[in-house]
């Protein structure tokens, strides 16, 4: 009994193992030169030091600059999925591809 429950437990993890690699393949890279293109939409907010917008209440903006690459592109997909709800960042993030999310992450992230 405890040897087939080792071979279970073996499986399971060679099974998880193998689906990383293709999930992370699925995932586009981002690109900061192609993201140049596309983040005049959020620099008006977010590269203001000290910013609070006024819609839907006041409050302050966060700087994303120098942030971790993959919560950003969590946080966008977040918005456009509407887990996350914002009136602004949902239509922003809703208009967004794929390799929009990864490019803009990218650019942010390296920016210090």
């Amino acid at each position: 009994m405890k040897f087939s429950n080792t071979i279970a437990t073996a499986a399971v993890a060679a099974t998880c193992l193998l689906a990383l690699p293709a999930s992370a393949a699925d995932e586009p890279k981002g690109n900061v030169e192609a993201a140049k293109a596309k983040v005049s939409m959020c620099i008006g907010c977010h590269s203001i030091p000290g910013y609070k917008a006024s819609f839907p209440e006041v409050y302050s903006v966060p700087k994303i600059a120098g942030q971790n690459e993959k919560y950003l592109q969590v946080a966008l997909r977040a918005y456009a999925s509407g887990e996350r709800t914002h009136p602004t960042m949902d239509a922003i993030a809703k208009s967004l591809s794929a390799q929009d999310i990864a490019d803009i992450a990218a650019y942010y992230t390296s920016l210090k």
